[in-house]
Formats: structure tokens, sequence, C-alpha cells
């Protein structure tokens, strides 16, 4: 007996009606990229290795999935190596590829190898699916898409006004009202890190703190602790735990706790500007909140950061983030270029609509009309009908066989299809076809040898 096939965990197959549900939000997000003035770019799925590992600090290169070499890959193992069994020192070994992260460190990559080709400032936007090995759960995925849109060659404070716009008029425009933006500032982390005498331990700092929303204040301090990071000084970040009030009060709280940090009080300017900036343009449906725990884990952000919640009641992880990186092309050898992004997360943003039930229904009709088939030489006339229709745009189809008619009635009825088509030997012989509404039973006669009639009244009902 033949084993039932599967797909690997973290992994899912979509069906027709998922795909266009999924590709209704990616032509929402392409289409206020391209608005925004981001041009398109892609990247290969696979990476070098060199090129992945180290960028994303211990955690994330745990995540990264190795691609093994070709061929007899053991062989060119030294015994000493193999028999020690470490992972670290055998993995360089044995792999020299790796399935990408994300598509801000290989978009870096590109800018490095055709920067004589790139007119600076470049905004480039990529939505492509990116690999992580990750534990599945509710929305995280170990196969996923990300919508990237990216400005290097800008250090202006005004590419994180835009980007906050952008997040707002994508949301605005798939209806998901209500969303939060939320924002911080790497400076001020790093600030906080300097005034409690953990600064050479701030890649811990952030990484524990980026965790505060899923396990909470008294793990995150716990793990704190493991990492070295002293009880005397997680006491001293401990306003960070408990800041409140408006924009203007927590902005001035931190001016208080950061007064003696030159690089912490140039992050609460920063973000002081962006959200003035932000207030004055305004926004359509989301709303931009100020949080100081706010720390994204990744090593490369150095200024703003940002990270987007789903509307309050919908239980979901954050379905957007980015931040400004103001040299993440000097790994690469390419200096001084600062640069900002964002993502949007697709997968979750597919499931907080489908919660709301934000898609619209004409997404559950891929066929406008299904025309039957009586017979070859009926069918021969209705393949040159649905030819005609398809010219004028509509999406038509021809059942292939003449099986029985209730079968092919009932093959539209689940494919969703709002008009049928009857074209047997008698409609032939007057010149005419039968249309039939799915939904009301009525039908209607137009002549052949005119779609016209019929297409622009479809037209008007679709």
């Amino acid at each position: 007996m033949a084993k039932k096939p599967s797909i690997p965990k973290g992994t899912r197959d979509f069906s027709p009606a998922e795909v266009a549900k999924r590709n209704y939000i990616i032509q929402s997000i392409k289409k206020h990229f391209e608005t925004f003035g981001f041009q398109p770019i892609e990247t290969p799925s696979f990476e070098n290795s060199e090129t992945l590992m180290g960028k994303y600090g211990d955690e994330g290169d745990r995540l990264i999935f190795k691609i093994l070499n070709s061929g007899d890959f053991i062989s060119k193992v030294d015994d000493v190596t193999y028999s020690s069994k470490d992972s670290a020192s055998l993995t360089p070994k044995i792999s020299e590829k790796a399935l990408r992260y994300d598509l801000t460190v290989p978009f870096a990559r590109y800018v490095v190898m055709h920067q004589n080709d790139i007119d600076f400032p470049f905004k480039r936007y990529q939505i492509q699916p990116v690999w992580r090995a990750d534990r599945p759960q509710k929305g995280r995925f170990r196969e996923f898409y990300q919508c990237d849109a990216d400005v290097v060659g800008a250090n202006s404070l005004l590419q994180e006004v835009e980007f906050v716009q952008l997040y707002d008029a994508v949301f605005t425009d798939l209806g998901l009202k209500g969303a939060t933006i939320k924002i911080n500032n790497r400076k001020i982390l790093s600030g906080i890190a300097e005034v409690i005498g953990a600064q050479q331990l701030l890649v811990d700092f952030t990484v524990a703190l980026d965790k505060l929303d899923k396990i909470g204040e008294e793990k995150v301090k716990a793990e704190m602790m493991e990492k070295g990071i002293s009880e005397a000084a997680i006491a001293k970040a401990q306003p960070l735990f408990e800041m409140t009030g408006t924009v203007s009060e927590q902005l001035e709280q931190l001016r208080t706790i950061l007064a003696d940090s030159e690089v912490g009080m140039l992050g609460v300017s920063e973000l002081e500007e962006i959200i003035a900036t932000v207030d004055m343009l305004g926004l359509q449906s989301a709303t931009l909140q100020l949080d100081v725990t706010l720390a994204r884990g990744l090593n490369y952000y150095t200024g703003a950061i940002f990270e987007v919640a789903a509307p309050e009641g919908v239980q979901m992880g954050s379905i957007g983030g980015g931040g400004r990186y103001d040299d993440l092309t000097g790994i690469f050898g390419l200096k001084d270029v600062s640069g900002v992004g964002i993502s949007f997360g697709l997968d979750r943003i597919y499931l907080v609509l489908e919660e709301l039930n934000l898609f619209p229904d004409s997404l559950d009709t891929s066929l406008d009309v299904l025309c039957l088939n009586f017979g070859q030489k009926e069918g021969r006339a209705a393949l040159q009908l649905v030819s005609g229709l398809r010219k004028h745009g509509l999406r038509a189809d021809l059942y292939p066989t003449d099986t029985k008619v209730q079968k092919q009635f009932k093959y539209a009825d689940k494919r969703g299809v709002p008009y049928a088509i009857l074209l047997g030997d008698q409609e032939l012989t007057d010149g005419k076809f039968v249309v039939k509404n799915m939904k009301t039973g009525d039908q209607k006669s137009y002549a052949l040898d005119s779609v016209e009639a019929f297409v622009e009244q479809l037209r008007s009902e679709l």
C-alpha cells in the first residue's frame, strides 16, 4: 500500500480560492508600492552562506535553512571534524549555500553588486518567499512571503514618515481599519543600555526586550540576568517597563532617563520629528503609537523601528515591521549608505482579513461564464462563442465534454459561476444563445452574431 503523501511542517498548499485572496492582498500592496515610487527587483531563493550568516544574531543564524553541497559532500570532511560531531565546524564544510531568511540582507548584497547601475536614492520593492527553520504555529510558517519596500542612499527622516503613510494606505485599501503602527528608536535602546551600565550587552538586552509582548516582564528580566545583565542594571531600566501617558509625556520621560546619553537623546529627537510630521499630515485609518519597549531583535537596525499590530480583538502577532539601518551595505564593503525599509506580513494579514471577513465576495468567482456542451457540433460553436467572450475580457470557459446537463450545471454551481450559456441544436438553428442566471434561474436569449449586448449587460451586473 502506497504511503500517504505529506508536506513538511510549516509549509502549505494553497487552493484556487486561497490563491485568489493572497493575490488580492499582493496586488493592493504592489499598487501602493508603485504609487510611492518604489521599483521591483528579485533575488535568488538561496544565497551563499557567508552572505546570510552572522547578519541576524545567534537566534537568527539558527533559523537559517542550510543547503547541502552537491555530490559526495561528506567525503571532503576530515576525520577530526567528522568525529567531533560539532555542527558549527562541520556545517561550513558540507554546506556553502542557504535559503534566504529575509529579503533585506539579499537586498543589501544586491545594492553592493549593482551599485554602478543604481540611481541613488534607490527605492525598491520585493515580493518573494523566504524560509525560516522556526517552530510552526498560528501565523508563523517555515515558508512564507515577505512584501518589502526599502530606500537606500538617503538619511532623511521623511523616509520614515513615508513608510508610516505607506502602511496606512495599504491597510486602508484592504479595509483593515484600526491597525496600530508602533514606533521606537534603537538609539534610545542603546542609550538606555548605556545609562544602566549594560552597553556591552546591547544585543542581549534588545533580544530579550523584544520578547516582552510574548513572554512577559518577569521572564524578560530573567533572560536578561541569564545573559549577564546585573539585577542593578535591570532595576535602572524599570521605568522602561512602566512608561505611560501621551506621546509627548513619554518623550519627556525619555529625555529625563537619557539626559546623560548623547546617542539616546539623538534617538528621542528623531522620534519627535517623525511623530510630529505624521501628526501634521494625518493618517486615514491607522494609529501611530510610541512603544519604548519595542526592540526588534535584528542586529542591523540603528534608528527608527516599526512594528504593526492588528486591530484590537484580533489575536495575531505583528503584521508588519521594519526600521532604519545606517550601514547594512557596509558588511559587503559599501560604507556609509543609509537605508530604511518595512515589510508586510502577507500570511498574517491574510489570517486577519479572513477573521474579520474583509475579503470581497467577488474573489469567490473565478469564472464569469460557463458554456455548456451539447455535442460535437454544438461544442465547436460554443468554443467559438467562448473565444469571442474572452476577447472582450470576460473569464469564459466551455465544459469539455457533452455529459449530462445536470452534471454540467452542478459543476457551474460548485465553481460559483454566475452565468451559464446554453447553445444546443435549436439555438444554433435560430442563431441565438441562451444565458441563464445561476442565482435567479432567469434566462434570456442573445443573437450569436452580436455578443456585445450580452457583454455590456454582464459587465453592468458583475
